[in-house]
């Protein structure tokens, strides 16, 4: 079975950007706004538990999702490609 890369890494992109997005909120709902580093703010760059970094995690989660998603799919046909027989394939 192949993968249709662009649509999975939109695919993980999308889940990604918006699961920090949302974490960023609920931490927000429960903790309150917040400037302090965390980790994620050392991976993304102008994030913060912000309104404000929420968003720009978003963008920058959708980029890394994206690229990840497009960088799984592409090896995940090409060891398929490599290790699926004949007899499968039919």
């Amino acid at each position: 079975m192949k993968l249709n890369v662009k649509a999975f890494a939109l695919t993980c992109g999308l889940v990604w950007g918006f699961g920090v997005f949302f974490l960023t909120w609920w931490v927000i709902a429960f903790d309150g706004a917040s400037t302090e580093s965390i980790w994620l703010s050392h991976l993304y760059r102008g994030y913060s538990l912000s309104a404000v970094g929420s968003i720009i995690g978003l963008v920058w989660a959708f980029v890394d999702g994206t690229i990840g998603g497009a960088v799984f799919a592409w090896l995940y046909n090409l060891l398929d490609e490599k290790f699926t027989t004949k007899t499968e394939q039919a």
